[in-house]
């Protein structure tokens, strides 16, 4: 299974090569850590399952002496090691750029933000396709749009100040709840795309 994280990082090794510095580009314009690390850390996981999607490549990985979970689990760890890339770059870049330490709650934020991102779609992907979300996206944002023009003008707002709340609390219950919830899902999700491949016919 080390290999097939391994094929992911090298396959994707130009797009990193170009993505890192544009995160740091970022930095330097002072943009939110968060947002630029969550950005960031879901277009590499997205690249990565697009490469695998084809059913020549598909049919190729099945060939080889890896089950089709071990196939699965692969992305799901991966999710981990491209999140980690990311946050490492914001940290060092918040180091150099800005002389701060990034907040571990920044960080939190973070890897929460991408594990239920990748909960949630990886087995929406695996079912189908993910040239699917390419239709659902511009839908949902048209929902969002029509949501805060006429029912909850200030929804932008409420969303800023909840994740201020969030991450000014002092609660570590809180955060114990929100870190146990977000494996939860992220378990769960991995045992149903590992279902869904299961089954599925190229």
């Amino acid at each position: 299974m080390f290999n097939l994280i391994r094929k992911d990082i090298v396959l994707q090794k130009q797009i990193i090569m170009i993505l890192l510095p544009v995160l740091l580009i970022y930095l330097l314009l002072d943009s939110s850590s968060i947002l630029v690390g969550y950005l960031f850390s879901t277009i590499m996981i997205m690249v990565a399952f697009s490469i695998d999607e084809k059913s020549e490549i598909n049919i190729l990985l099945n060939s080889l002496p890896y089950t089709r979970k071990q196939i699965v689990s692969s992305k799901y760890i991966g999710v981990f090691i491209f999140t980690f890339l990311v946050v490492f770059t914001i940290f060092i870049g918040n180091l150099i750029i800005h002389k701060e330490i990034t907040p571990w709650k920044d960080i939190l934020f973070i890897f929460s933000l991408v594990m239920v991102f990748t909960a949630l779609i990886l087995p929406f992907s695996y079912k189908f396709k993910s040239q699917y979300l390419l239709i659902a996206s511009p839908v949902l944002f048209v929902i969002y749009m029509v949501v805060v023009t006429f029912f909850i003008k200030n929804l932008n707002d409420k969303i800023r100040e909840f994740v201020q709340a969030l991450l000014t609390s002092q609660n570590s219950q809180l955060y114990w709840l929100i870190v146990l919830s977000v494996v939860a899902i992220y378990v769960c999700s991995w045992f149903l795309s590992i279902r869904i491949y299961r089954k599925k016919v190229f």
